[in-house]
């Protein structure tokens, strides 16, 4: 039995999302190490499993380096500075509203994470371009990526709480409804923030 069976020897890439985890088998193919893999991955899941995790959110890692040491790379945002209890009460909350633009109490960390991962993966040796550990989720971005019945799910069940967020109905939604699986969406926007980067 061959326990190869991608032609890979250098490590196996997991996620949620067979997308991500090709882009991830992709980079271990090219040379590259397990932190760029994590980044490429990371940012592909932004792009074809975006309501588990996207650039909005934050990122926390756990890395065993070879000396067996592990470490943790946590990537969680600061506080807004106007997330402060009087914009609240302005606002007309009595408490923090779980969802909507105002729930957030921290900027989004994800991408500083990726950021420091990729300071660790080139003291491992790292060497891959950024481009090229974006490659595949700017792809998907671009092109279009089919929803999972998760996304489905999970976007009919929280229209009423995110559909006056900036950005969501316009990104999530199909034709002003949540889309159905195999609904392919696309994310232009990221696919043209992440070319800038």
């Amino acid at each position: 039995m061959d326990l190869h069976t991608a032609g890979h020897h250098r490590g196996v890439a997991a996620a949620p999302h067979h997308a991500a985890a090709e882009a991830g088998r992709a980079i271990l193919g090219e040379g590259g190490n397990a932190l760029e893999a994590m980044v490429a991955m990371a940012a592909t899941i932004a792009a074809v499993y975006p309501h588990m995790n996207h650039v909005g959110g934050d990122g926390f890692f756990l890395v065993r380096e070879r000396s067996g040491r592990v470490r943790a790379l946590m990537a969680a945002g600061r506080a807004g500075a106007k997330a402060r209890i009087e914009l609240y009460r302005a606002e007309g909350y009595d408490t923090i509203p779980e969802r909507g633009p105002l729930a957030a109490l921290t900027a989004p960390g994800a991408v500083a994470g990726w950021m420091l991962a990729l300071e660790a993966a080139k003291a491992q040796g790292g060497r891959l371009p950024v481009a090229t550990l974006l490659e595949a989720a700017i792809r998907h971005a671009r092109d279009g990526y089919a929803v999972t019945r998760s996304q489905a799910r999970l976007t009919a069940e929280k229209q009423a709480e995110l559909e006056k967020a900036p950005g969501f109905a316009a990104t999530f939604l199909a034709d002003g409804k949540p889309p159905e699986a195999g609904t392919v969406l696309r994310q232009a926007a990221l696919a043209a923030w992440s070319t800038k980067s």
